[in-house]
This record gives structure tokens, sequence and C-alpha cells, in this order.
């Protein structure tokens, strides 16, 4: 049979409006979609991009308060700017390539410049209605889908100026997504860490900063566990606060006119940089520069004229000058501010200054007696055959394409055979990896790094994640701990975070540490199979199925078979992020689940079972656990 022959002239080219290419290829303009579970997903940065517009009205000098409610499906955001011209409301959020940024004398260091952000909003979302009140007028106008449904008539107000937005996610692109408030909360701090000043109500909590950078650093440390106290230092469109504190590896918040780069770029390139050379030329020694920086935690903020971003969401700077038509570099502009700023700090500040020597001397000893260690644990792991003994590995890895919001890459920690060949068989081998765990790993709580080398399977989890020297090379996107709903399976999740939390925090603080939920219940009759996550789910499935269907418990991932498997780890698998919130230090909370107190430990693993419990099955698990 002849191949049938695939038909390509002027009818094959098409031409897309803007709502339609951008309901077709969202991707292109907010990244990755998700369902809420990771700070980067889709919905918070629809969220992102009509808040990052009233940042830039405050910044320019208009308004001081910004207002925000969000619900389980809908958000509403409300700014006291300028307000959208009333004759240009439609244009400005329904016209690619249209608004008020491409003059920059009147934003001149704008978050955004492309005009898109509001115009993805708009075509993402099942209903949108914005609102501007501009001088005793208002004008609403109302969309679904990115399509004009009504513009209400131009009426009178005693409104002040401003504009208010809101806007419901379209569930058939954004399924089942949820709102985390986390995330959402965290975001909102560093809007007003970096606009001090500016108050924003989100659900009626209060966000506001007095000092910028300082409040950040003081809010992401344990003032207790600091080496000295924040350097915090200011001065023409930049910011930046410094300490050192006692945890493992590199801990930076880099910011670029206010918008969040998580993935860096020039700026935080050139601050690490020009730190060490400040620090050298100061203490005029040759520190290895892993010394210097080690245990640092640091924030910088810089403005620029028309910044380039890499990719439409705005998460890394590419910008090599502070202005389109200016030769001053942003790498020679931080190093410029840091040699006189941080030279001068240091001088007035002796016991700062010799603080920092110390941390960086204790530094030095702790690389020179680990790199015996390290070269040992380097060769046992060659010799393990990584790759065929404990990591099923995929094909395509995310330190290759960290930039390509497509590629997913996931890494299931499970432990024992039968689970970790469920998984195996149905896993999506381009993107999902298996790392299979033999029996409860060793409790690390309170031991120093020298641990990670010397105990096999934590070597072994650390060569396969590529993040000996920090998470920069992370070979996974997603780290998912999967576990049986049991009490053993609780213990290993604990005794994986607590590895986790304790030398490689990061992955948890950049949202790449996740648990796996699978289903506890199938309920199915010969016409139809519903999978439950609880109880609720359950009674609603026998309810909806009704004439006694048959009810399977899975008491843990290995009695779940590869077929069925598979149905939970594609594209509508159950992810709960691991959030470390920032007004609690780490190593506080380890103390409170992993440290001697058992019974805060044992009611915690009690409370959080996702499994039937009866007095009898109760008092099996307090002594277990204990």
């Amino acid at each position: 049979m002849a191949e049938e022959v695939v038909k390509y002239d002027e009818s094959s080219i098409r031409s897309l409006d803007w709502r339609e290419h951008i309901r077709l290829r969202p991707g292109m303009y907010i990244g990755k979609l998700g369902d809420g579970s990771a700070m980067d997903d889709g919905i918070y940065i629809l969220l992102k991009e009509i808040i990052d517009n009233s940042i830039d009205e405050y910044v320019m000098g208009n308004g001081r308060q910004i207002e925000i409610k969000v619900t389980d499906s809908k958000a509403f955001i409300r700014d006291y700017g300028r307000g959208i011209p009333l004759g240009k409301v439609i244009e400005c959020v329904s016209q690619i390539n249209t608004g008020g940024k491409y003059d920059s004398n009147a934003f001149k260091k704008s978050v955004g410049l492309n005009g898109v952000g509001t115009k993805a909003v708009n075509a993402l979302s099942a209903s949108f209605k914005v609102q501007s009140f501009r001088d005793g007028k208002t004008k609403i106008v109302e969309f679904e889908k990115g399509t004009l449904i009504k513009e209400h008539k131009l009426q009178d107000t005693i409104e002040p100026n401003g504009t208010a937005i809101t806007f419901i996610p379209d569930d058939t692109i954004f399924k089942h997504y949820r709102f985390i408030s986390e995330f959402f909360e965290n975001m909102l701090w560093n809007y007003v860490y970096l606009n001090a000043g500016l108050t924003i109500w989100f659900n009626e909590k209060k966000f506001f900063s007095k000092d910028g950078l300082l409040d950040l650093l003081k809010r992401k440390t344990n003032e207790e566990a600091l080496r000295y106290p924040i350097i915090h230092l200011k001065g023409e469109d930049i910011e930046v606060a410094i300490t050192h504190e006692n945890q493992y590896g590199e801990e930076y918040y880099s910011f670029v006119n206010g918008q969040h780069t998580t993935q860096g770029g020039t700026h935080l390139n050139a601050f690490r940089e020009a730190f060490a050379r400040t620090i050298r030329e100061f203490y005029k020694k040759d520190f290895d520069l892993a010394d210097i920086r080690a245990s640092i935690i640091s924030a910088v903020s810089i403005r620029v004229q028309e910044p380039v971003f890499e990719s439409q969401t705005k998460t890394k700077l590419g910008s090599t000058n502070m202005a389109p038509n200016e030769s001053q570099s942003v790498k020679q502009f931080i190093l410029d501010f840091l040699k006189k700023s941080l030279d001068d700090y240091l001088h007035k500040h002796p016991d700062a200054a010799d603080a920092l020597l110390r941390r960086i001397n204790q530094s030095e000893r702790e690389r020179k007696e680990m790199a015996g260690i390290k070269k040992l644990a380097n060769e046992r792991a060659k010799k393990a055959n990584l790759h065929n003994k404990k990591l099923r590995d995929c094909r395509i890895h995310y330190n290759e394409h960290k930039d390509e919001k497509k590629f997913e890459t996931t890494l299931f920690i499970t432990e024992g055979d039968s689970a970790s060949g469920s998984i195996t068989k149905s896993r999506n081998v381009e993107l999902q990896a298996v790392f299979s765990l033999r029996g409860k790993p060793l409790n690390s709580y309170g031991l120093t790094k020298k641990v990670v080398y010397e105990n096999e399977e934590f070597n072994l989890l650390q060569h396969a994640l590529n993040i000996e020297e920090g998470i920069e090379d992370l070979r996974y996107n997603r780290i998912v701990v999967a576990t049986d709903a049991d009490v053993d399976g609780m213990h290993i999740r604990l005794l994986l975070l607590t590895f986790f939390l304790q030398f490689f925090p990061d992955l948890a603080k950049n949202g790449h540490l996740y648990i796996l939920e699978t289903p506890l219940f199938r309920v199915r009759n010969k016409q139809k199979t519903i999978y439950c996550y609880n109880e609720d789910e359950k009674q609603k499935a026998i309810n909806t199925l009704g004439s006694r269907p048959e009810i399977t418990r899975f008491k843990g991932l290995g009695e779940i078979s590869p077929e069925e498997f598979g149905l939970f780890i594609g594209e509508d698998m159950r992810l709960q992020p691991v959030l470390v919130r920032h007004d609690t230090p780490i190593q506080k909370m380890l103390e409170y689940y992993m440290g001697k107190n058992t019974m805060d430990r044992q009611a915690f693993i009690i409370d959080n079972l996702r499994i039937e419990k009866d007095t009898v099955y109760e008092k099996e698990i307090e002594e277990e656990v204990v």
C-alpha cells in the first residue's frame, strides 16, 4: 500500500490571532502550566503578570497600596495608580504589543516591556474583567477566554484612580489547579521588600517592609545562627544584604526591577564575583572562592533600563549593560559598588570583619578535611556502577534543558523492589527516573556533611542528583519521595526529608522537592473504576457506582500494578510540595521532628498518616514509632 502523500500548499498556511496563539501555545507566554503544586506554575505567573503592572505604577510614584483577594479559583487585584487611559482599556488588555511601557520616559525601569503579560492572562482565563478608574470616570470591560463579551458605558465614580482586574483561570487549560497560599505569600513578601513603603493587602493580611532587603534576610535567616549582623548596603539602582550562617551551600535571592530572577543571570554572576574579589582585596589574601562563599546568604537587587530576560517569565537576566545605549556593564557597576561600599563597611565594623574572617577560615579547614573523604566516596560511587544498581535513569535531564519548561524531569525515590519495579515499568523513560532505597535510610539529624560521603545510600543519591557542589547542575527538576501510606513509609519519608533539609535545603527552598500522593482505594464495578485518595472520595465513589461495588485498599505501593501506576505518575500526577516556611529556621524544625522529643514525632506521624485507624491499630502505630 502506497504511503499517503501529505498535501502542503497555500491552504496549509494558517494565521492565528493573538488569542488563538496564546491559547494554543501558552508555554511561550507563561512557561509551564502545572496545577499549582510548584512555585513557577502558570496560575502564579498569571497573578504575577497583573501585579507587576501595579508595582510599576508604584515605582513611578503612583499609589502606595495594592489590594489582592484570591479564592480557590478567582483572583482580584486593585491598585491605586493612574488607571488605564479610558479610551484604550480594550486595546491594553487584548492587543499584543500595545501598552504604555514602550515610552521609557513613563516607565524607565519597568518589569515588563513587551505588552504581553495582561493579554496572556486575558486569553487564558475563563472570565476576565478589567475596570479603570480615572479622573472621576470609570470603564468596565469583560472577556471570556480572550473574547470581548461586554463593553460597559463610561460612568461617573467617586473611587480614586487605579485599575481593578478580576479573573478566573480557564480550567480546560489549567487542569485540577489549586492556589497554594505559601507560594503566593512568598511572592508578595518579595514585592514589599523590593518596594519599601508599599503596602499590599492579601485576603485581609498586611504585607509591608520598612528596610527592604534587610527585612528579607531577617526573615530568611535564623538570627541565633548568624556569624555577624546582616550587612545592608544601598546605592542608586542597587541594594544588597549579606551574611553568613551555619548551613551548607550558598543561598541567593536576586532581583531585577522588582522581578525575582529565580535562575539568576548576569547580575547574580557579577555579584558573586564582585563579593569574592572585594573580600580577597580587603583581607589581602587569595582565599579559595568556595571558602569565601560557603554558607553565604545574600540578596541583591538592581534596576536597569529596558532589561533583557531570557524568557517571557523573566526568571533570568540576560542584559550585559545597565542601559541599551550606555557602555557601563552590569558586571562593572556591581563591582564598583561593592568595592567601595562593602570595603568601607568592613573597615568601619571590625567586629563583623573579624567574624567573617573566622567563617572563611573555618570553611577552609572543613574543605581540606573533606577532600580525602570525598575522593574515596567518589571512587566508591563509580565502583557501585550507579546507573545499573540504584538508579534507573531517564534520557533527558534538567541541567541540560533547565530553560525549556516543557522538560519536567522527575526522580522518584522509593523503597523496596516491588514498589520501584512498578514505577520503573510504568514510568516515562524519557523524563522519569527511579532511585531504589535499601531499607530505611540513616537518621542524619545532627550529623555533619561527612556522613553524606560515608553512607553509601546518601553518597549514591547525591551523585544521582548531581548536587555535590550545589543545585546549579541538578539533573532532575522534581525530586519525588514515593513511600507507602503506613508507619514505615512515613518514617522513611521523614528520614529522607531530614537528609535533604539538613544538607541540601536549596532543593526545598527552590521548589524541587515533593511527596507523591497515590490512591488509597480502588472502587469499581463492571462498567467503571474510580481511584480514591481519601475516605471522602471513597464514599462519593461508592454512592456514584452503587450496587455494592468492589473496594480494594492499597496497603503499599507494591500492591499497585505497573499498569495502574502509570495512571498516577502521568500528566495528572498528584504531588504535595515540600514547603519550608521562611519564618521557621530549618534546624529548629528538624530538632522538633527528628530530635529527642519522640512524643512530638509520634503525634506528627500518626496525625499525618492517610489511613483508616482504629484504637487497636493506633496503639500498634504508637509502639512502632517510639
